[in-house]
């Protein structure tokens, strides 16, 4: 694959289609559907399965846990992975892991060795698979497409996965009708081995790299801590986590809506889920027209209020013709409110920290999802459908709020390339990679009369620092030379401090300029470091002995 030029600038939106002409992109994407719809067959099949194995309620429910529990479990330590390794071998492995418990699945299903235990332990399996597969495909789309098309490769992501919801578990039922589930497990597997000749074809460009290697614990904290001190990615965590706990509702309820109270067989409750998917993809394919006349945080509110509206009707509709419309608006609103998520989040991450914050983000998705459909289950139980659905719509509503503290901003324009600008420093004791902890002191000489506005931008300079891993920030004054004022970090290790200066972007740059137009004197200001080299010491001084009373009388 050739490398792609991130940063092209354009003069008009790209429609989504054109993210369809990158061949490598085309490719993933047309395995990633048939993937999907073996993913939807799956899940029907083994649902049904379990059913007819077992009449305990507990283990049929216990298949929803077996496929989200691996997720709550293994996403983020998955994100720290696929940021360490290379991607592409990670895919590989994970599709080939799924293949195998597919086909365990299917092998045993068709010799009539299967038990109600033997399906929910491989399908944990299969979740355990997609918990680590999750984050590294996340990122594909960002190595495959220039990022002026990502938008559009994320759109045509969402059409795959909603498409084959409302394919997959249809096509699954039948199979299952006139064959066996066995037959859909074999086709899942098959789907996997698709996706991984893809992904086997893929020639990714390999980023070589002179810094140190990082381990596994200080490259979860530094994904933890890009999260902590990044107000972008705080504002879409938790506009996302309120609106998926409010939209689990019409997606928990749904089938209970269908069955208890309209008194209608599963076959109305698959039609549904056709008309949400049959939605989605339409609002994928509104996304051009929508994108230009609206911006991000707009089109959440929108999407926001469209799936209220939906949920309100699901509560109060008094015939099931009433919600085939109302089911469809929400497949719009549910696509166009989790793209533009999902872009947004994606638009404002660097490459070295991508899948790590993308694994915290579908964990807060997820949990969302969780959460609210055990509240709202809950809520319903007491006091009746009706109310849940009115509450969760409400939700929804008071939650467009959040977009006056919290916007999301368009990150269409940020340039997150490494900035390059920071020299290499002078090591002339022979300091290690693990070496540490580093200080860092970077000396101005600012005008007293200009200091406030000096420490108003050197806040800006100050979470930058953070986000990137220092662990103290400060500023200090010399009081005998108050226009002297001193910046200073402290880093864990010289490795990490390396580090640093690749993930120092260029609109990281800016916030440094204007902290560096305070600074008189026709030289830069002077930067020097210092490290704790306590590995280096071999013979340590004898202690000062203290002199005895007795001693003392002497002299």
């Amino acid at each position: 694959m050739q490398a792609v030029n991130t940063n092209v600038p354009v003069d008009r939106p790209p429609t989504i289609w054109e993210a369809f002409q990158v061949s490598m992109f085309r490719a993933v994407w047309i395995a990633a559907f048939v993937s999907n719809i073996g993913t939807w067959m799956q899940n029907t099949a083994g649902v049904w399965l379990i059913t007819t194995l077992s009449e305990s309620s507990v283990l049929v429910s216990l298949m929803q846990t077996a496929t989200s529990l691996p997720v709550f479990l293994l996403s983020v330590p998955a994100g720290v992975i696929a940021d360490l390794v290379d991607r592409r071998k990670l895919l590989l492995v994970t599709q080939l892991f799924m293949a195998a418990a597919a086909l365990t699945l299917a092998v045993t299903t068709l010799l009539g060795f299967s038990t109600s235990w033997s399906v929910l332990l491989l399908t944990f399996l299969l979740g355990v698979g997609a918990a680590f597969n999750a984050p590294a495909w996340q990122t594909v789309a960002s190595e495959l497409v220039p990022r002026h098309l990502l938008p559009a490769a994320l759109t045509l992501n969402g059409v795959s996965i909603n498409a084959a919801r409302a394919v997959g578990p249809a096509l699954g039922g039948l199979i299952i009708a006139y064959y066996s589930p066995g037959y859909v497990f074999l086709l899942n597997s098959l789907s996997f081995l698709g996706t991984c000749w893809v992904l086997y074809q893929w020639k990714r460009t390999n980023v070589v790299s002179n810094l140190p290697s990082e381990h596994f614990v200080s490259a979860l904290r530094a994904g933890i801590r890009y999260v902590q001190f990044s107000p972008s990615i705080h504002a879409i965590l938790i506009r996302a986590s309120a609106f998926t706990f409010g939209a689990s509702a019409l997606w928990a309820l749904l089938s209970l809506v269908i069955a208890r109270k309209l008194h209608l067989s599963s076959g109305t409750y698959g039609a549904m889920l056709s008309c949400l998917g049959a939605g989605a993809v339409t609002g994928a394919l509104l996304m051009d027209y929508i994108r230009q006349v609206l911006p991000t945080n707009r089109r959440i509110i929108l999407g926001l209020i469209g799936f209220a509206i939906a949920t309100v009707a699901l509560g109060t509709a008094p015939s099931v013709s009433y919600l085939y419309p109302m089911m469809y608006v929400a497949g719009i609103s549910w696509l166009l409110t989790l793209t533009s998520f999902n872009v947004a989040v994606q638009l404002n991450l660097p490459k070295w920290v991508q899948a790590r914050v993308l694994s915290i983000y579908l964990l807060v998705f997820q949990g969302g999802m969780a959460f609210g459909s055990l509240i709202w289950g809950s809520v319903a139980s007491r006091f009746g459908l009706e109310t849940a659905l009115l509450a969760a719509a409400g939700w929804l509503l008071v939650s467009t709020l959040l977009a006056i503290p919290l916007p999301v901003i368009q990150a269409d324009k940020l340039n997150l390339a490494p900035a390059g600008t920071w020299a290499e420093p002078e090591n002339h004791t022979d300091v290690d990679p693990d070496d540490g902890p580093v200080v860092v002191m970077i000396e101005y000489r600012i005008d007293p009369v200009r200091l406030p506005d000096f420490l108003r931008a050197a806040e800006g300079l100050k979470r930058i620092r953070m986000r990137d891993g220092a662990l103290r920030v400060g500023v200090f004054t010399d009081i005998a030379r108050p226009e002297r004022q001193v910046e200073f970090y402290t880093v864990a290790s010289w490795g990490e401090h390396l580090r640093q200066h690749q993930r120092f972007t260029q609109e990281d740059l800016v916030v440094e300029r204007m902290v560096k137009q305070f600074h008189l004197g026709p030289n830069p200001p002077l930067v020097t470091h210092f490290v704790t080299q306590t590995d280096k010491i071999t013979d340590m001084p004898a202690p000062i002995q203290t002199p005895s009373a007795a001693t003392l009388e002497g002299q």
